[in-house]
């Protein structure tokens, strides 16, 4: 179970209050996101701008690393480095989403200096990111780009265990929705096809318990929810 950017009910999102509330529900994961500050910083966050989550029509690239600690995001939070994030948690495991190119080095220099690079899943949309990201951090896992879900998803509807294999290029989960519009990815034969490859099949956003033993049922391997205080209860019983 991987707490979609930390729990963020009476918290806001992807700060170092969320993970917190995260691990203290039992959390062992949280899943998070990698933009790059005007100094050349990794920052959790999100979205590229401040508008949703601080009201602020302003780029995060555009701010220093100490103008965005200063942003009033609630609850007394502000950006968090992902540097101060391993640092201040270093008994949780983070899947971190790395946005954009200009993320790349700065969040390899962060999991560097915090030596967490052990305990992270690498991704990005980009299966060309997410590549160089694997080469620059081989203590690493990552999880498959967008075209990499999408060849995968494909070469298991024929069984082509040697071309999901292929398509998955290295990575050690596909992170995918259950649905895209009207198609669904997730299913009992897409997950066998995935495991037999020697990867994991994560699905997000799930929040609704039922969905959740659904899921599970089905031999998913892991939920990205925003709902941990549900999940780790729920996942803890299964086991």
């Amino acid at each position: 179970m991987l707490a979609h950017r930390g729990l963020a009910i009476e918290a806001p999102e992807n700060t170092l209050l969320a993970f917190d509330r995260a691990a203290a529900v039992g959390a062992a994961y949280v899943e998070t996101d990698v933009h790059v500050s005007a100094d050349g910083v990794a920052v959790v966050a999100h979205d590229s701008s401040l508008r949703r989550v601080a009201g602020r029509d302003v780029e995060v690239s555009r701010l220093t690393m100490a103008e965005l600690r200063r942003v009033d995001l609630g609850h007394g939070q502000g950006f968090a480095s992902l540097e101060e994030a391993l640092g201040a948690f270093p008994d949780l495991r983070f899947n971190i989403d790395v946005k954009v190119e200009g993320a790349v080095g700065p969040a390899v220099t962060a999991l560097e200096r915090t030596g967490a690079a052990d305990r992270v899943l690498l991704t990005s949309f980009s299966d060309r990111r997410r590549r160089r990201l694997g080469d620059l951090v081989p203590d690493a896992v990552t999880s498959a780009g967008r075209m990499g879900v999408i060849t995968t998803r494909l070469a298991s509807s024929v069984r082509w265990s040697a071309v999901v294999s292929l398509a998955r290029r290295r990575a050690a989960a596909l992170q995918i929705p259950e649905r895209v519009g009207s198609v669904r990815l997730v299913t009992a034969g897409f997950v066998r096809a995935v495991q037999r490859a020697g990867a994991e099949v994560h699905v997000w956003t799930v929040n609704e318990p039922a969905d959740m033993t659904r899921l599970l049922d089905l031999g998913v391997d892991g939920l990205v929810t925003d709902r941990a205080d549900l999940a780790v209860p729920l996942v803890a019983a299964r086991s």
